[in-house]
């Protein structure tokens, strides 16, 4: 008869060496929760045997850990960084019941997900240009009652909500292009490289977020985004030429940076 995943059939210290050789940092942790996924044996041995392939953990079990929620990824999705935490948590500063939040660059939802889940009755939309993004967000926002639009930015949103944003953040891609072939290989063979590539300088869809929000912000809106820690001086100035009153938050716990701007009154 199979081994079931916790017993002597497979040792967890036998899976643990199997993903260090692997390359798996976090061996342990790894283990438990593949284990924990499995409902048997065959189970077990094939998806640890799509981890060793590199597949990101969070595409093996099919849920990425944000904020204390379990967001769903499906393969070929981006998976929501811990640092975004900190994007996710600048923008519920001040929110309201009834406040019109746009997550722009979706990716799988995660980032309007916990806003979805934290601020109760919040008028919630979320975009993103990739398929598969657009497919997981509606799994993670819909139940919250948001509405997921596939297309390049503000083109597929409503026009009803034009100048009644309180809330835009966006986890846009901010990794310069020739940078994208020196991110790990989880990232690079794993994920879409529209999730990634920002153009030259990395701040290309920033550049075009920014220049058409002050359409869609109501008077005192916010726009959010996170970038990296050298790019925050061209972010400010972005966001100056467009009219935002700018200012950088940063986080050293989540090694994460995000630049604002607000809409003036």
């Amino acid at each position: 008869m199979a081994a079931s995943p916790s017993s002597p059939g497979r040792s967890r210290t036998a899976l643990v060496a199997e993903l260090r050789a692997a390359g798996c940092v976090f061996a342990e942790e790894e283990a438990a929760l593949l284990a924990a996924a499995a409902c048997s044996e065959r189970e077990l041995s094939e998806l640890v045997g799509r981890r060793v392939d590199g597949v990101p953990l969070e595409h093996v079990l099919g849920w990425a850990e944000f904020c204390g929620l379990r967001i769903v990824v499906e393969p070929g999705v981006f998976v929501p960084r811990r640092r975004t935490e900190f994007l996710a948590r600048c923008a519920a500063e001040g929110l309201v019941p009834g406040a019109v939040v746009v997550d722009m660059c979706c990716g799988s939802g995660a980032v309007g997900t916990v806003l979805g889940q934290e601020i109760a009755g919040i008028e919630l939309y979320a975009a993103d240009v990739d398929p598969v993004a657009v497919r997981c967000a509606r799994r993670n926002i819909g139940p919250l009652g948001g509405r997921v639009f596939a297309g390049d930015l503000y083109a597929p949103l409503p026009g009803s909500i034009a100048g009644r944003v309180d809330v835009l953040v966006a986890n846009a891609p901010y990794v310069p292009s020739h940078a994208v072939a020196f991110m790990p290989p989880e990232a690079r063979l794993h994920e879409p490289l529209v999730a990634l590539d920002g153009g030259g300088d990395g701040l290309d869809v920033h550049r075009r977020l920014t220049a058409a929000a002050p359409g869609w912000l109501a008077p005192g809106g916010r726009l959010l985004m996170e970038i990296g820690e050298s790019q925050v001086d061209t972010a400010l100035a972005i966001l100056a030429e467009a009219g935002f009153e700018a200012t950088v938050r940063v986080s050293n716990a989540h090694d994460a940076t995000v630049v604002a701007g607000t809409r003036p009154s």
